[in-house]
């Protein structure tokens, strides 16, 4: 993105989450250390089942007297639904504002240059992923998982045009960031295609910055740790490049006649579960590969170590 430019993303939800018990409640069931969030960091997190499995992703930030978290927005009523389920007689509000808040996407040199405002509030002690800062009744920040996917900032529905107006930005389509988002190999749309089928370590969340393995524990905490500290991961969510053919869901891999994978997510921006070690995935990545009646590629993004 080009620093006069900004993308509406419609298809965020909201939940506000407040209370007495808020934040104990959070740290006991989601992936990250909520002890993190400041007025200065958010953090992306998940939450599993209680074997590990991947269901949700989201991002937790300050927000009044509690938390917003960020979420698919078709995937908010689910959410507040598992949320309840672990509430129990916790002190807890869960309240979907989906209807009155909005995502706007702006890049990363915007963000700077909105930072060194006098209108901004406290200080910014870097620009790494997860910065966050107030302007004005806004909350910023830069994307917690990959800074080359700029920053957010989270406002009312009614604010859009005039923050527009203000910072002197130009809309352009929502499909740019997805495909920026799909070139870095990080899915954000149809997860729900992952739901409770992959270990959510499998969907690269340490390697996002998703999992705090220091913290207590949290619903699926033995298992993924367990894959963590053992080196037990064989298996991680990687971005498919078509080079022919149409890819489907669960369309097997192979690479030399052996099975090393399946389509998870086929469109509109393909990924499958891909072995990465038996073999290394040094072998095959980049490499022209059958998958069901398609011919295709798996890219290893840069990030993964």
């Amino acid at each position: 993105m080009e620093i006069d430019e900004t993308i509406i993303l419609d298809d965020r939800g909201f939940i506000k989450i407040n209370g007495d018990e808020a934040k104990s409640f959070l740290q006991n069931i989601i992936t990250n250390d909520i002890e993190k969030i400041t007025d200065n960091f958010t953090l992306f997190s998940s939450i599993f089942t209680p074997q590990g499995k991947y269901l949700y992703e989201f991002f937790v930030l300050k927000f009044e007297d509690g938390y917003l978290l960020e979420c698919e927005k078709k995937t908010t009523p689910e959410i507040i639904k598992l949320f309840n389920f672990y509430k129990l007689r916790a002190k807890v509000n869960l309240i979907d504002v989906s209807e009155k808040y909005t995502n706007i996407i702006i890049s990363l040199k915007k963000f700077k240059e909105i930072a060194k405002s006098e209108h901004v509030e406290g200080s910014i002690l870097s620009h790494k992923e997860g910065s966050t800062l107030s302007c004005e009744s806004e909350r910023i920040y830069i994307d917690p998982r990959h800074k080359d996917l700029g920053a957010k900032i989270i406002t009312k529905i009614e604010n859009i045009e005039n923050i527009i107006k203000k910072l002197d930005l130009k809309k352009i389509d929502k499909k740019n960031y997805y495909e920026k988002s799909f070139a870095l190999g990080i899915p954000q749309i149809n997860l729900a295609k992952l739901k409770d089928k992959i270990f959510g370590i499998e969907n690269n969340l340490d390697e996002l910055n998703g999992i705090d393995f220091k913290k207590g524990c949290y619903v699926g905490q033995e298992n993924t740790s367990r894959i963590k500290l053992r080196n037990k991961l064989r298996r991680r969510i990687l971005p498919v490049q078509k080079i022919s053919g149409k890819i489907s869901e669960n369309d097997i891999i192979k690479y030399k006649n052996n099975e090393i994978g399946k389509i998870m997510i086929d469109k509109p921006y393909s990924y499958a579960l891909i072995k990465v070690i038996d073999p290394d995935l040094k072998e095959f990545s980049n490499a022209e590969l059958n998958c069901g009646n398609s011919k295709i590629k798996i890219i290893k993004p840069d990030w993964i170590s």
